[in-house]
């Protein structure tokens, strides 16, 4: 089941590493976090390789909706509640940013980049969306209150954010890494201080950027407690309403909506990895409901790493490892977020100071009640009686009837039926 982006997009394609080889930063992730820190650091002049175990944008990147916007659900007004006014508006500061240097990048490539307005909608309440409205002014970002009447069912209202952008990321990505020092289906082994042992020889780095969607470091950061991983589901639709915005929920498990072209992606159904969901079922029946003369020309689905508290782990990847970097847990957000990751990444290999450092760094505290949730599911996975297990950390792994696949609901590794590994963050199929 391929996205639409695949479909519509000739891959890209890299050779395996044939030697030992050193460099100064070593960038394990051939996503569009890892190609787009490659990307900037070989700009800068710096020595670096980038390594994927299997083929470029071959993980998460090619199944995302591809929004660029600042607008990441409803999360200003709880992030100044939390962490102050100033933080806040250095993450939107830095959202901004990013799809700034998108609108850059884009105007000389045909990736089908567009400008949209930006819809997070809520079905029931209104004062939320208000405040959220309120919190964004405050940070000096011009939103608006909408009705969202082009969506087919009636809201409690909108944040409408103007001028975001939407566009195709593989067309944008095959674009930007042809020239790259990128090498394909070379997995690292293991990995020690300053050296990478793959199945193609050994690289020696100065510096390490682990981009692997979920980190696969397991004895640095607690990435396992503060991460969990939420699927979600997407069909393009032909003969269905055109979207002139971009529209998401406010809820986890509510819809979202943009045009490609003449198709409509509906995206929804979402769970938490390992977990029940609607996945494409209710999405298919909303289509039946709501676009009559609809046909299903595309299905895929996709998983995101959700952090404790809304925002992203970019930075030193623990205290004990001052060489190694990660950029992990986008929260659905991963183009800006991705873009935000290089900036700050690039900076802090070379050194330098970023003014964004803090407000991403890994090395935040973890006391938010997600933390609760998250160790015991993992709790209950350990403890859980069954074969298989996953050979990420031991959780009882559980079936995913719609896709066929094996789900791991601590930590969100997924394998095919025959136990082949589909989704870190294990590294090895189970048997």
């Amino acid at each position: 089941m391929n996205s639409i982006w695949q479909e519509t997009t000739a891959p890209l394609h890299f050779v395996p590493l044939k030697e030992s080889k050193n460099t100064d930063v070593l960038i394990i992730g051939g996503g569009i976090a890892g190609i787009l820190c490659v990307y900037q650091l070989k700009n800068e002049g710096v020595d670096c390789i980038l390594l994927e175990a299997s083929e470029i944008c071959g993980g998460i990147t090619k199944n995302t909706t591809a929004k660029i916007t600042l607008g990441h659900g409803l999360i200003y007004d709880k992030m100044i509640k939390r962490f102050g006014k100033e933080k806040a508006q250095l993450y939107a500061e830095a959202q901004t940013k990013a799809a700034k240097e998108y609108a850059r990048l884009c105007e000389n490539i045909d990736c089908d980049y567009e400008t949209k307005d930006n819809y997070v909608y809520s079905l029931t309440d209104r004062k939320k969306i208000e405040k959220e409205i309120a919190a964004l002014n405050a940070l000096g970002v011009k939103a608006e209150f909408s009705d969202a009447c082009e969506l087919p069912f009636d809201v409690a209202g909108a944040v409408q954010i103007k001028d975001q952008a939407q566009f195709h990321p593989l067309k944008f990505l095959y674009a930007i890494a042809k020239d790259l020092p990128i090498y394909e289906h070379t997995k690292v082994l293991e990995l020690m201080p300053h050296k990478a042992i793959t199945n193609c020889g050994d690289i020696t780095y100065k510096k390490l950027i682990v981009a692997t969607h979920f980190p696969i470091l397991n004895k640095h950061g607690l990435y396992f407690l503060k991460l969990y991983q939420h699927r979600s589901y997407v069909l393009a639709l032909k003969n269905a309403q055109s979207i002139n915005g971009m529209y998401v929920n406010e809820s986890d498990t509510g819809l979202s909506f943009r045009n490609y072209g003449d198709l409509l992606l509906l995206g929804g159904g979402g769970h938490r990895t390992g977990k029940q969901g609607g996945c494409w079922q209710e999405l298919e029946n909303f289509a039946r409901k709501n676009y009559k003369d609809a046909e299903i020309v595309g299905k895929w689905a996709t998983q995101d790493c959700m952090t404790l508290d809304d925002i992203p782990y970019i930075g030193q990847y623990s205290n004990r490892t001052p060489d190694v970097f990660v950029a992990t847990g986008f929260n659905k957000w991963g183009m800006t977020n991705a873009m935000v990751a290089a900036n700050v990444l690039c900076d802090l290999v070379r050194g330098d100071p970023n003014p964004y450092t803090e407000v991403f760094s890994p090395s935040r505290s973890i006391l938010r009640p997600q933390l609760a949730v998250n160790i015991l599911e993992s709790t209950i996975g350990l403890l859980t009686p069954t074969t298989p297990r996953c050979p990420h950390l031991g959780c009882a792994l559980k079936y995913n009837r719609a896709e066929h696949t094996w789900d791991c609901p601590c930590h969100g590794s997924r394998f095919t039926e025959s136990g082949q590994l589909i989704d870190n963050p294990a590294t090895d199929d189970h048997h």
